[in-house]
């Protein structure tokens, strides 16, 4: 979705000047005529939608002042770009402390205006994702705070909501991925334990023999190697809530423990002469189906229907593709930062690629995807020659690979190096080196000497090249070094040529 950008200007061709300018710049500019509506906008529905708003500062009726000033009450946390052909520092100071962000003189230059919107959108952007972060650590994310407008989530945080006005056991059911601890998160944002710890348990990451100690404690001396008294997650939880990811990996002998735990409201850390009491707000999440785990006796059946009291179940991402947009455009802007990137967003054709693929692996591959793009992204956006990987998977959608290079004929190969070369395993016994040839690559000079490592190292990657069709991430794969450390070798080496003709 286009960012909506509130235009309010007082001369009609100006106003038309800046609604083609911000459209050029990608984004959805909505043009009004001065202050007084500027701001009936800003208190309607569709006021919300906004995100950064470009003022002239002299106007008839309201002054950019005036209405940078009542707008605070309203929507204080817009970026406010402020235009007016007095460009005086006096003018400027009253502008940045009323509220605005940036300034322009009249007549502003497309480039100039445009680096202001980018850099006050990234900016914006970025204060959104700290507070996001900080509501995160502090127990306090709610669930407007995620990214789950599509219909396919509207009976998610319905029961979220609904569930978090009590302390009812809830059982968070959904394919590995979904998103399942943001849930248990907002439960507990939106209830009476906000603020208070928030502990995260993965059942299937703990070594079977230590599933007892990590969840209830134990005291110094209780086995061998307990140097010294050790808080289990219940205790650590106490007064909070305690998020048990993957339950239904738990062994049998430890779900006996769990069950008693959840009843008496108490733990039996090991080695302890008597039980200590907890006071914590159970969610539990898996991506097994239980039901059959129970039949099959994998899984307590008390245990299940205790721990099943409220369920709710978080559909996979196929089923909500509506979400694609913003979890993309949150991903971008996350890496962004945390990479140093300067990449912007992403294509709509990209983008359309993304939304017709399947994602098995849900939030988390997507995540991982966007990662990806954004270490292989040369551009200021995401493009679909940087999702290589979904495209070949996606019925329409193609990445060019570049031709395999013309490589210049090489003496016969020792006997060894013409099946390395080939493709063919080695004869066994083989070392593939002889008379100075390591796998059909010169180790030595004429002259007897060792060759520069430079050079045999180009003369490999040649190889690779050559053996493996200018498939760029097969040739990486198989050098085991990274794909945008081989196109940082190739270009040193001056292979770059070669390798695209």
């Amino acid at each position: 979705m286009a960012v909506r950008v509130l235009i309010v200007e007082d001369d009609p061709a100006q106003r038309r000047i800046l609604e083609e300018m911000v459209r050029r710049f990608g984004c959805d500019p909505m043009p009004v005529d001065g202050g007084l509506k500027a701001l009936e906008v800003l208190k309607s529905q569709s006021g919300g939608t906004i995100e950064l708003v470009i003022l002239d500062l002299n106007m008839p009726e309201m002054t950019g002042l005036e209405f940078l000033e009542r707008m605070q009450a309203i929507r204080g946390d817009l970026p406010v770009i402020v235009q007016t052909a007095q460009g005086s520092i006096e003018t400027v100071i009253k502008a940045m402390r009323a509220g605005a962000d940036d300034f322009v003189v009249k007549p502003v230059s497309p480039e100039r205006l445009k680096a202001s919107v980018q850099n006050l959108l990234k900016v914006n952007a970025l204060t959104e994702e700290v507070k996001r972060l900080n509501k995160k650590v502090g127990g306090a994310l709610s669930f407007s705070d995620l990214i789950a407008s599509a219909p396919a989530m509207a009976n998610v945080l319905r029961l979220g909501r609904r569930g978090a006005q009590s302390t009812i056991p809830i059982l968070i059911e959904g394919e590995s991925g979904v998103g399942k601890e943001m849930i248990a998160r907002a439960i507990q944002g939106e209830s009476d334990r906000a603020g208070r710890p928030f502990v995260a348990v993965n059942c299937g990451a703990i070594p079977e023999n230590l599933v007892e100690s990590i969840l209830f404690g134990h005291e110094k001396g209780a086995f061998t190697g307990a140097t010294q008294r050790h808080m289990g997650k219940f205790q650590e939880a106490d007064g909070g809530t305690l998020f048990l990811d993957e339950v239904a990996e738990l062994p049998l002998d430890m779900q006996v423990k769990l069950l008693r735990a959840i009843q008496e409201g108490e733990v039996d850390p090991v080695g302890a002469r008597r039980p200590v009491k907890v006071n914590i707000r159970l969610i539990s999440a898996t991506n097994r189906n239980m039901i059959e785990m129970v039949k099959a006796g994998q899984f307590r059946e008390d245990l299940y229907y205790r721990l099943n009291v409220f369920p709710i179940m978080v559909p996979p991402l196929r089923d909500r593709k509506e979400d694609i947009p913003a979890l993309v455009d949150h991903f971008v802007t996350r890496f962004a930062a945390e990479e140093g990137r300067k990449v912007r967003g992403i294509t709509p054709e990209a983008l359309g690629l993304l939304r017709a693929y399947s994602w098995p692996g849900n939030v988390r591959q997507l995540e991982n995807t966007v990662f990806r793009a954004m270490v292989l992204c040369e551009g200021g956006r995401l493009d679909i020659e940087d999702f290589p990987q979904i495209a070949s998977l996606v019925e329409g959608y193609e990445i060019r690979i570049p031709p395999a290079p013309q490589l210049a004929p090489k003496p016969a190969l020792p006997q060894g190096a013409a099946a390395i070369a080939g493709g063919s395993p080695l004869p066994k016994g083989s070392t593939a080196v002889a008379d100075g040839v390591a796998f059909g690559i010169p180790v030595v000079t004429e002259g007897g000497h060792i060759r520069k490592l430079e050079e045999v190292e180009a003369d490999m990657i040649r190889l690779a090249l050559a053996r493996y069709q200018g498939q760029m991430s097969e040739v990486a794969r198989k050098l085991g070094i990274g794909r945008s450390t081989l196109y940082r070798r190739m270009k040193d080496l001056g292979l770059e040529e070669a390798a695209s003709g």
